[in-house]
Formats: structure tokens, sequence, C-alpha cells
């Protein structure tokens, strides 16, 4: 755990996640980790390349031409924020050659890591584009163009990096940076009172003051939380200073980068889906540290205003294509569902951080469905191809690429998976959590002693999980154990003897507190039943219509299991469905299959429309998990299906 000490005397637990080296992942997402350590790190690697990224960082070579031109507005270009496209792509290599060692992979790595400190400037400063494609135009426009934006990416590349190779250069450069960003950016006279148009830099800050035990980072992570959307609004000044209008935004209002009113006041979720997800992890990492209420009774309304009005069954989120996020209340179509992957991760990094403050399901369940849903969907089986949106229905022509003229969710997806562990378990003072089940071994800090944890699991395609303690000596320390919200039956005990969950239960946790040896084992059964959901009566594009769930996954029909229209289709009861593990199929996974009524078409002789109604057929249908769809031929897919 770090040495950074709390920030206050606030008695309340707080868990930070352990690092990567500190978890050790096998089963399902054991398998996910491999396919991005085997192939997505060094494609990762190599596409940036090929899009001309080092050509603009590295300070040896000619400065480039511009490769991507700016949007029509003239104010950005996503050639902008190469440098954070980097930064998540050193953090997926740092993972994964821990992971796996890559000798070959890890010298290029150290070669672009060279690259960045030669670029540093004397203060500090580092930003390839305006180093090298823009000079004189540093801090003019916070607003629009990422600049500390990028330097939250490369900052939590650089723990990553220490954290898995104990390599500092990077982290040093970083620090270097950081200093310089909290000598331009406070409270204090002659300093700027800004905050970047996209979050990111606050939840690094933390990273960064955790790896280092300096609070000065943390500090400025809460100044750049508490300053957003305060009066005067720092994107009017800023855009007077450039001489522009303030009112001529292409985004109109500053919803879209949630700095419309200051963060305590905030109580819709709105504007950019990752934007919003990033700033949220962020004030949960502060209102974590800081022990600050106020903080988290607004991050719960923004929790509840999400969750009961605007997230998609997947785990998906922000609707909207336009401006990448979110639209009026209950408004989730399906086909057209932009569901960004970075949103999805997004989300992850939220729901993890609210934990910080302690175990409480209704952050992990949302944790995990985005996990297990809405982010890895974004990441083919083999590691190779991606999405950037994610829809919940599809009629074949929305399939997986190989990158993108803003390649944010692959490097993104990429790093959440190699670091899957973080988000397995919690860590504190006299308190571990278990989040997130998966065969695994951590070794965590507990403040007073170390505790290894080992579980023995299928999960999520069988509820049963064993835990083995190991502890030096006996040690009493409180574990966590979750009970997932969607679990109508569930059994716990400890070295055999049964634990009454109801008394043991608080906030969907079963807290066991006592004195563990070396050798004591949990037992926790949790009944993977299939259940259909329903959709809020206002979801239009819902009605009559159900989805198909077991344990923490989605699952959906595909065309080449189901050869007929998918939406002619109407379910039976869930009791109807049979579970089968598939080992051959889609790397394993448990399909669910039924009998179903499908409206026949052998009758209609040629008409389109008549007054009788079309009769019915029973046909065979298979699901299979919504993460894994599209690995195979292209096809029509399907998550709402019409309810018998």
């Amino acid at each position: 755990m770090s040495a950074l000490p709390s920030v206050d005397e606030a008695p309340r637990a707080r868990f930070r996640p352990p690092a990567v080296p500190q978890v050790e992942v096998r089963g399902f997402w054991g398998s996910r980790v491999d396919a991005v350590a085997d192939k997505t790190a060094d494609i990762l690697y190599q596409r940036c390349v090929e899009a001309g990224m080092l050509d603009q960082i590295d300070p040896d070579r000619p400065v480039p031409a511009l490769r991507i031109p700016f949007h029509p507005n003239g104010t950005v270009t996503m050639q902008m924020f190469w440098d954070s496209d980097l930064g998540k792509t050193i953090e997926t290599a740092a993972y994964c050659v821990y992971r796996k060692p890559n000798p070959a992979l890890e010298a290029k790595i150290d070669a672009v890591i060279d690259m960045f400190e030669k670029l540093q400037q004397e203060d500090g400063y580092l930003s390839s584009w305006y180093q090298r494609m823009e000079p004189g135009k540093r801090w003019t426009n916070l607003r629009d163009c990422h600049e500390l934006y990028c330097a939250g990416h490369l900052i939590e590349g650089a723990v990553a990096y220490y954290q898995a190779t104990g390599k500092r250069k990077l982290l040093d450069v970083m620090s270097r940076y950081a200093d310089h960003i909290g000598t331009v950016f406070g409270p204090n006279p002659g300093q700027r009172k800004g905050y970047c148009g996209h979050e990111e830099l606050e939840l690094a800050l933390v990273k960064l003051a955790r790896v280092t035990g300096n609070h000065k980072y943390m500090d400025l992570a809460k100044y750049m939380v508490d300053q957003r959307g305060q009066q005067p609004h720092y994107f009017d000044e800023e855009a007077k200073a450039r001489g522009a209008d303030p009112a001529d935004y292409h985004f109109k209002n500053y919803e879209y980068n949630q700095a419309h009113k200051p963060v305590r006041e905030q109580d819709k979720v709105v504007g950019h889906a990752v934007r919003a997800m990033y700033l949220y992890a962020g004030m949960a990492d502060v209102a974590t540290e800081y022990g600050d209420d106020d903080l988290k009774k607004a991050l719960d309304r923004l929790w509840d205003d999400l969750n009961s009005k605007r997230l998609y069954v997947t785990g998906g989120l922000g609707p909207s294509a336009d401006n990448e996020g979110f639209t009026s209340d209950y408004d989730l179509p399906n086909e057209t569902a932009y569901a960004e992957t970075c949103a999805a991760v997004g989300l992850a990094f939220w729901a993890n951080r609210m934990l910080g403050m302690g175990p409480n399901t209704r952050y992990a369940d949302a944790m995990e469905l985005s996990l297990y849903n809405g982010s890895i969907s974004g990441l083919s089986l083999d590691g190779s191809l991606f999405f950037y949106e994610n829809p919940l229905e599809s009629r074949g022509g929305h399939n997986r690429w190989k990158w993108h003229r803003c390649p944010c969710c692959p490097p993104n997806i990429g790093r959440m998976v190699a670091s899957i562990g973080t988000y397995m378990y919690g860590q504190a003072e006299g308190e571990v959590a278990v989040h997130l089940y998966c065969d695994s071994t951590a070794t965590l800090d507990i403040g007073s002693a170390e505790v290894k944890l080992t579980q023995d699991t299928r999960y999520p395609w069988d509820g049963a999980i064993g835990i083995t303690v190991d502890v030096a000596k006996p040690t009493r320390f409180a574990l966590n154990l979750r009970i997932p919200g969607w679990c109508r039956k569930a059994t716990l005990s400890v070295n055999g003897a049964p634990v009454d969950l109801k008394a043991a239960t608080e906030d969907g946790y079963a807290r066991i507190e006592r004195e563990w040896k070396a050798g004591d084992t949990v037992q926790l059964d949790l009944d993977l039943a299939v259940e259909q959901l329903h959709a809020h009566p206002e979801v239009r594009q819902d009605v009559g219509r159900v989805t198909l769930k077991r344990g923490p996954l989605v699952y959906c029909l595909e065309g080449i299991d189901n050869p007929l229209s998918l939406n002619r289709l109407r379910v039976p009861a869930p009791s109807s469905f049979t579970a089968n593990f598939e080992p051959g199929l889609l790397e394993g996974v448990v399909t669910l299959a039924a009998e179903a009524e499908a409206d026949a078409t052998g009758d209609w002789n040629g008409d389109l429309y008549r007054t009788a109604a079309p009769k019915t057929e029973t046909v065979p249908i298979k699901a299979v998990p919504y993460y894994a769809w599209d690995n195979r031929e292209p096809g029509e897919m399907l998550v709402w299906l019409r309810g018998g």
C-alpha cells in the first residue's frame, strides 16, 4: 500500500486498490489479460507508430506535417491528444510486460520514454502538440484542446511503468510536469484558475500522490475538482484572453464538459459520457482521501441519476453520437446506441473509486456490469480488433475494426483488462474487500500485516467460490465479501461452519471480522439463475421486450446461431432456458438454450399486409454472452427480445 498517510482523521476506512503486481489473475479474466499481453499491447504500439505519433514526440526528428485535419470549426484535431494515446499504450504495455516478459516491447517503450524525456522543457512542461506543432500557444485553450488530459494519461502511464518494471524515468519526468502544472494553476495570486475541458488529470494526480507519497499532487487534484464550474467561468475568461467570443462554442454550453456549475451542485449526468465518468472518478478519489461527505452526496445524486434513467442494461452509456454522450431521461435506443467503449471503461473507473469509501454492492454491481459486458465487448477475443460504439442491436453491418482516427478506445480497454486485478480487491487498515470473483491470488496490505487470498472458482460460469487465507501469523482483520444484488440465493461458510448471511451483510457485503490463521477457508456459493429483465416503461424502444441475464453476464442472440430474423422471436419464461457450458465456442462460454415462438412467414403468399395475425411456429434459440458477439461471421445481433 502507498506510504501516503491519511489526509485527515475521518474515522471511516479508506480502501485503496492494489497495484497490478499484487494480484495474479487466472480463470476468465486471466485469458483476457493473456490476449492483451500476447497481441493487443504490441498492436497498440505498432499502430501508434503507423499513425505517425513518434514523429511528433521525438525532438530529434523534423517537425512532421499535420496528419489529421482540423475539425471544421478550426479549433481542434484529434492529433492534439496523441500524447494521451501513447500514455495509455505505455500503461497497457507496463502491465503486459509484468504479466509476460516481452523484452522487445519493453525496449520500444523505453525508447518512447526517452523521447518524452528529451522533449521535456526546463520548466517541466511537456506536450508534443504545443511544443512541436503549435509552439507558443500553451495554456491558451484548456476548454477544447486536451492539454491537461494528455498530462493525465502520461502520468497514469508513468505510475504503471514504475510499478510494473521498477523503472522511474517516466515517473520522474511526469512528476516534474505535475510540479510545473502546480505552479501554473491554483488559488494563489498570479496562478490561473483553470482546469481541463476533458477531465482526466484529476484521477491521475491521485495515483501520482499515492505512489510518490507527495501530498501536493493530491491537493492539486482537489483544487481541479473544486474549481470546476466556478464563476467567473474560466473558459469564458480564457476565450476572451485569446480574442474569441465565449458564446462561439461548438457545443453551446458547458454541460458538455460538466463545467456548467460547481461539482457539488450537480445532480444530472450530462454532456460527453467519457468526460463525465473521468470527472466523477476523480471526485470519488478526492472524496475518499479527504473524507468529503458533501462531495460524496453529490456523487450519489449523480449515481442515482445515471442508474435510474441513463444506463444501458449492458453497462454502456451515452446514447448519442452527436455529443458522444447523454441526451434526455430514458433515451436508450438500441440499434443507434453510441455507448462508447471508453465510457463503459470510465464507469468501471468511477464505480471502483466509489468503493474507496467503503464496500457497497450498489457500486460494485455496476462495476461488474460494465466490466463483463459494455467494456470488454469493445475488444475481440483474440485481442486484435476493436469496437468504438457498442450497440445493442445490429442488422449485421456493425463490425470490429483494426484502428480509428480517434484511437482512444483500443488502449483504454487494453489497459483496463491488463490491470483487472486492481478492480477485484480493496485494501484498508485492518480490512480487505473482495469486489469481484475470479480465480486469482492477491497479496494485500492491511497496514499491520500482509494477507494473501487465493480464490478458486470458475466464475462467471459457476457460482462456487472458494477462498483460502494465508497469513504469516494469526491476524485479526475484516474480510468483506460482495453478495451481488442480482443473486437471489447465496450461502457462506468459514472452515465449514455456516455464516448467517443476513446478520453478516451490510451494504451488500458479508463482513467477517475474526482472527484469521493460515489455511482458513471460506466457501461462498452464488446462485446463477437465468433471469429476464424488463426496462422502465419510459424506455420506449424496449416496451414489451426482455433481455436475458445470468449472473453478471447479459446475453444476446446472434444470427449465426439463430438463422431467422431475430425480431420475429418471442422468448419463453426464464425457467425454460438451460445453461450449457460449451468449451469449444467463443473460447468457452455458457450458452442459454430454449424453445421459442416465432412468427411464421411461410403462408403469406407474397402479401405485405393482411387482417389475419401471423401464425406461430416453435424454433430452438441459443443466446451467447453479449461481450463475445461479432467474433464469428458478421450477422444480426439482438439484446432486447420480444417477450412471450
